[in-house]
C-alpha cells in the first residue's frame, strides 16, 4: 500500500500523505501550515487567476495561510475569517452549519458582525486550501449571502475528485481520490 501522492503545486514539489476514509477510500492530505514556501507560491499563483474584489474571504484554520499570504501579496487592508467557535469580542454574529469532508460531526461558521458589515456591498472571493465536497464553500457563500457581500468568485490551490469537475471554481491542481491500496481513481 501507499503511503504518500507526490505531486507538483505552484511549482513545488511536495509528498501528501495518504489517509483513509473508509475501508474502500482515502484521501491525500494537504496540510499547508508550516509551509511558507508552497503558501507564498501558491498566493502568488491564486491571485493571478483570481477576479477582481474586494474582500478575501476563508473559514478557519487550513484557509488561514493562503487568505493571509493573497491578502498581503495584493495590499489588501484585510481579509474576512469564518471562525468555527463563538468569540467574546464577536458582535451581533452571523452562523451557519457545515460539514466537511475532514470533521466527523457537524460543525457551526460563525462570522462577527463587524466582518459582515464590512463585506457589505463589496465583491468577495471566497478562498479555500482543498475543495471536495463542497460543503465548506456553501456554508462560506451562504455567510456571504447573508452579509450583503457578492461573490464574484471562490479560489482554492486544490480540487479534489469530483470538485475538479465543476467550472464555478478556480483551481491550481487536482487531487484525486484514491482506493484502499493508495491508487489514484479518476
Amino acid at each position: 500500500m501507499k503511503e504518500y501522492y507526490s505531486m507538483n503545486i505552484a511549482g513545488l514539489d511536495r509528498d501528501l500523505p495518504l489517509c483513509p476514509l473508509n475501508d474502500k477510500l482515502m484521501i491525500g492530505a494537504f496540510v499547508i501550515f508550516g509551509d511558507p514556501e508552497l503558501t507564498t507560491a501558491a498566493a502568488k499563483a491564486l491571485n493571478e487567476r483570481c477576479p477582481e474584489h474586494d474582500v478575501l474571504i476563508t473559514a478557519e484554520s487550513k484557509g488561514i495561510p493562503i487568505v493571509h499570504e493573497m491578502a498581503r501579496l495584493n495590499n489588501n487592508e484585510r481579509y474576512v475569517l469564518a471562525r468555527k467557535g463563538m468569540k467574546l469580542y464577536m458582535r451581533k454574529p452571523v452562523k451557519v452549519e457545515v460539514r466537511s469532508i475532514t470533521t466527523d460531526h457537524v460543525q457551526t461558521l460563525y462570522l462577527d458582525g463587524y466582518d459582515a458589515d464590512y463585506m457589505k456591498g463589496k465583491r468577495v472571493v471566497i478562498v479555500d486550501d482543498v475543495i471536495s465536497t463542497g460543503e465548506s464553500l456553501r456554508a462560506l457563500e451562504s455567510l456571504v449571502n447573508t452579509a450583503g457581500g457578492n461573490i464574484v468568485g471562490r479560489v482554492a490551490i486544490l480540487a479534489e475528485g469530483d470538485a475538479a469537475k465543476r467550472d464555478d471554481i478556480i483551481y491550481l491542481e487536482k487531487l484525486p481520490l484514491f482506493d484502499a491500496e493508495g491508487n489514484p481513481i479518476d
